[in-house]
């Protein structure tokens, strides 16, 4: 399987946004990519509740979704947007969604762990107040392996992954938007972390640079084996990394160390 990651600088400008994504989108189908996954905020990316609100739909009538679906149809690829704002009566999800190679929604995932945190005066970040959290664990069968569904900030909580690991799987996506001061001191160690406890590959496509006023994020997205290898990393500015995967790597790694195991 090749699969693609693709690093954004998402910011208030919707159409900039959505003009942006689908163009890396084709580059990564020039590429053969089977697989294409986009960051956690792709489509808009502010820290002001209406602002949001006004950029934002309900999944069903979001023009972005409905886009990519058009293309994973007409290409016969599998897209991962992983994530988009989707509105929920007053409150949003943050959620990540699975298009598959017939254009239809496989699966989509709701962000559990909410990112608040005080990170100095003048750096806060108070999901809650505007997302409502997921309380399920997802993951899907694609033709290459199984893929566990993850964003950004549960990246910090091992045990989602401990648990997700014993649905035998294979991939594991991390769409993000770390900040660039928690990105620094974290962000490649915990994803190597993750790879190796798990033994699963990692895909973390991120966003970078200046998003807004109040907001820089870390960039560096990771495809990462399941030995806690980097194979691909791009560090910042906005573009593709891709790289070539076998499942069969993961299953290996494991029958060597059985450790994908509850803790007893």
């Amino acid at each position: 399987m090749r699969v693609a990651c693709i690093q954004l600088t998402s910011g208030k400008n919707y159409k900039k946004n959505f003009d942006n994504v689908i163009k890396f989108i084709y580059q990564a189908i020039k590429i053969n990519a089977d697989l294409i996954l986009t960051p956690e905020a792709t489509s808009f990316l502010s820290n002001d509740k209406q602002d949001i609100f006004n950029n934002t739909f309900k999944m069903s009538a979001d023009p972005l979704i409905n886009k990519i679906k058009e293309i994973a149809k007409k290409n016969k690829k599998f897209i991962l947007i992983g994530s988009i704002f989707v509105k929920e009566k007053k409150k949003l999800r943050n959620r990540s969604i699975l298009i598959n190679s017939q254009g239809k929604i496989q699966i989509y995932y709701d962000k559990i762990n909410m990112f608040d945190v005080k990170i100095s005066n003048k750096e806060v970040y108070n999901e809650s107040k505007n997302f409502k959290p997921g309380n399920q664990l997802k993951f899907t069968h694609l033709p290459w392996g199984n893929m566990g569904l993850t964003i950004c900030y549960d990246l910090r909580f091992p045990e989602l992954y401990r648990d997700l690991s014993q649905n035998n799987l294979h991939f594991i996506s991390v769409p993000s938007a770390f900040t660039k001061f928690t990105g620094k001191k974290h962000w490649v160690t915990l994803l190597k972390a993750r790879a190796i406890e798990n033994f699963c590959y990692v895909f973390a496509p991120a966003q970078t640079g200046k998003n807004h006023n109040y907001r820089e994020t870390f960039g560096h997205s990771l495809i990462v084996s399941p030995d806690g290898e980097i194979l691909k990393i791009k560090k910042r500015g906005m573009g593709i990394i891709y790289t070539d995967v076998d499942a069969k790597y993961s299953i290996k790694l494991r029958k060597l160390i059985p450790s994908i195991k509850k803790y007893k």
